[in-house]
């Protein structure tokens, strides 16, 4: 499961991120509307965990952009005790799939996020060939024989299913899977590549080296690679701040 984390306190932000990783969750963390803007628009996220008290008050401006990509994410919209009432309708009736009051509990926040992902169209568990990756639990099965992987090696085999019959370049694996820009380390791409060829027995074939470009995944069946949205598709009052991120 992909989630992006847009949260104005950076110490509960930061909470939030660590305890869903531990889930082998891929986590994007954003600390305001700018940089949250920027990641809706550069990839594909299944929840999106959105703070109405972004720093410039843009909280209901972001959600707006969520919908207008029209990606299929879910919304769960954080806000304070203080929120009134038509604050909470207003951020259902904008597009929000559910709102959560703060403080809250973490095994509530994982419960509800696992209830949205239900939600969606065959998006919790992706199959190609033999190969079924379920993403709510985390587990992978080939030929109905469970296979265990580690949180790195099941995040990347993730992100290459739902990237389906795209090449996807080491540097992006790299930020994606690693949350790291390091283009120095892309090494450790190969590296864990090589893990999950290895565990995947015959079915690691079905990771394809593209020659000087990265990796890829073809002939899936079903489901949605994600895509990158050109800045000048962004709602104008989104493109500076984009840019600026």
């Amino acid at each position: 499961m992909r989630i992006l984390i847009a949260e104005h306190e950076a110490a509960l932000g930061m909470f939030v991120a660590r305890s869903l990783e531990k889930e082998a969750y891929t986590v994007t963390l954003a600390g305001d509307g700018a940089a949250a803007a920027s990641a809706i628009a550069s990839a594909d996220y299944d929840v999106f965990l959105l703070d109405l008290d972004l720093p410039g008050e843009i909280g209901l401006g972001v959600l707006e952009l969520a919908r207008t990509l029209g990606n299929g994410m879910r919304v769960l919209v954080l806000t304070g005790q203080a929120a009134e009432l038509e604050t909470r309708i207003a951020c259902l009736e904008a597009g929000a799939d559910d709102c959560m009051m703060k403080p809250f509990a973490m095994r509530e926040l994982k419960a509800r996020c696992r209830a949205l992902v239900r939600r969606q169209d065959g998006g919790a568990v992706l199959r190609c060939g033999g190969l079924e990756l379920n993403r709510l639990q985390q587990s992978l099965e080939c030929g109905q024989e469970p296979i265990a992987l580690s949180r790195r090696e099941f995040g990347l085999l993730e992100y290459l299913m739902l990237n389906r019959g795209r090449c996807v370049s080491r540097a992006t694996l790299l930020e994606r899977v690693w949350s790291t820009s390091d283009a120095g380390n892309t090494n450790v791409v190969d590296v864990y590549i090589n893990y999950l060829r290895r565990k995947l027995g015959p079915s690691g074939s079905l990771i394809e080296t593209v020659r000087g470009q990265g990796y890829r995944i073809a002939g899936l069946e079903a489901g949605k690679a994600a895509q990158s949205m050109p800045l000048l598709m962004l709602p104008p009052a989104f493109q500076q701040a984009a840019m600026q991120s």
